[in-house]
């Protein structure tokens, strides 16, 4: 099972995801959200990130190529695009050297197919990001075939459940892991990690 803890904020955040064994983390840039942080907060994180783990820039409202251009100078190596982004935006993005992944919710009747937009994940969250906020993942006329996360409402108690039912590629959590919006709880990190971890 794939793990990806997003919104991370601090140093002692990236520590704790990776130690607890996350696969990926993600830095949030989309100034409406209490976890965002600016180009330079992210650089100096995703330089703590160790190799085997994949650091993820994740915005919303940039251009792609704008996007794309500030990923690769923060140096990490996955862009995801969240929200309404074309095809066409994902090939502007696919100029730069780095992986993109798209985030998407089924209110935007997306194409779920993974990889129609040249991306190596799908992500599929509630319709209001970072929100918390669960959906019915079992509403699935078709579950996407490939490397494709479930997220939105996710936490340590409820994962299981959801993977169970759903059977994903991976997860995706951000406020599931909160103390308070946008301060991470480190006993809730290696929690959630650690009961994803143990689905088969």
């Amino acid at each position: 099972m794939f793990v990806k803890v997003c919104g991370l904020g601090t140093a002692d955040d990236v520590r704790v995801a990776v130690e607890s064994g996350a696969d990926a983390v993600g830095f949030v840039i989309y100034p409406p959200s209490p976890r965002h942080l600016e180009p330079e907060a992210a650089r100096e994180l995703v330089a703590q990130v160790p190799p085997s783990v994949l650091s993820v820039v994740v915005v919303a409202e940039h251009t792609a190529a704008d996007a794309a251009r500030i990923t690769r100078e923060i140096g990490a190596d996955v862009l995801q695009l969240h929200g309404r982004y074309t095809a066409d935006d994902f090939a502007v993005a696919a100029r730069e050297p780095i992986r993109l992944w798209r985030a998407t919710s089924l209110a935007h009747d997306p194409d779920l197919r993974v990889g129609r937009y040249g991306e190596d994940v799908l992500l599929l969250d509630s319709p209001r990001a970072g929100s918390g906020e669960t959906w019915d993942a079992e509403a699935l006329d078709h579950r996407p075939d490939g490397n494709w996360l479930l997220a939105g409402g996710l936490d340590p108690d409820n994962v299981g459940t959801a993977v169970r039912r759903v059977r994903p590629w991976g997860v995706d959590v951000s406020s599931g892991v909160e103390s308070a919006r946008g301060v991470k709880d480190h006993a809730r990190i290696a929690a959630f990690v650690a009961a994803a971890r143990s689905l088969r």
